[in-house]
């Protein structure tokens, strides 16, 4: 394949034609933050937390999805692009729990994201769902970015067990019906636990022991789970 030269920052780079902003500014050392993005998944640009500024183009690209073109001018730290990512990271701090997003709460620093300047800090209310012996679902931590149903899914494991739910500012990741996780196709294979960036997504151990349980408990715990399931 043709390669296609660039500029990304003031930096020229040449890389094959069909490859994104985000990989070729990697390839040169330049960072772009990235949310919704995962090396093992299908690029979505949901977040939008990526987008780049193009020389010419009305609006800004989100980095993990367009790509290269010849003679293309690329900005990643415009000013017009920093404060479309402070506006994007204090929409989300002020509706959603980032207290354990290790990869999301550097970004808040370092964009000065104010979440209190949007809902008057009001987040969503989600309530924890603890339904199975393998992980508990906290969505009132979740972004929505989509790495678990897409690794439930087509991206891995073929399961299809989770999906989007409801609408607006009250959409969340869903089972079915809102069935119990064990009363869906889920195999508790993990890999949705695995891709989740902010904590929704918790091994039900760490989170006994975040609780305060002790080992004893967790395992009395397990083993009353497994009887209850086999008893069901």
């Amino acid at each position: 394949m043709a390669d296609v030269t660039l500029t990304i920052d003031g930096k020229a780079v040449s890389v094959p034609a069909g490859t994104t902003i985000l990989k070729a500014a990697q390839g040169i050392g330049e960072h772009v933050p990235t949310i919704c993005f995962h090396e093992h998944c299908t690029a979505n640009a949901l977040c939008r937390v990526c987008v780049v500024e193009v020389e010419g183009a009305r609006v800004l690209s989100p980095a993990c999805v367009a790509q290269v073109s010849e003679g293309m001018k690329v900005q990643t730290r415009s000013e017009r692009v920093q404060r479309s990512r402070r506006t994007i990271l204090e929409m989300l701090d002020s509706a959603v729990d980032l207290s354990e997003a290790e990869s999301i709460q550097p970004m808040l620093k370092e964009y000065a994201a104010d979440g209190e300047r949007f809902a008057d800090g009001a987040r969503r209310d989600h309530p924890l769902l603890d339904d199975n012996p393998m992980y508990i679902r906290d969505y009132a931590k979740c972004v929505l970015c989509w790495r678990c149903v897409q690794v439930c899914a087509d991206d891995a494991q073929y399961t299809y067990a989770i999906n989007f739910g409801k609408r607006g500012f009250e959409t969340s990741i869903a089972t079915f019906f809102d069935k119990p996780m064990p009363a869906t196709t889920c195999v508790f294979c993990g890999q949705c636990v695995g891709v989740c960036p902010t904590g929704a997504l918790k091994p039900k151990r760490e989170w006994l022991l975040q609780e305060g349980a002790t080992p004893d408990e967790i395992m009395q715990a397990t083993r009353a789970e497994r009887r209850r399931k086999r008893k069901a």
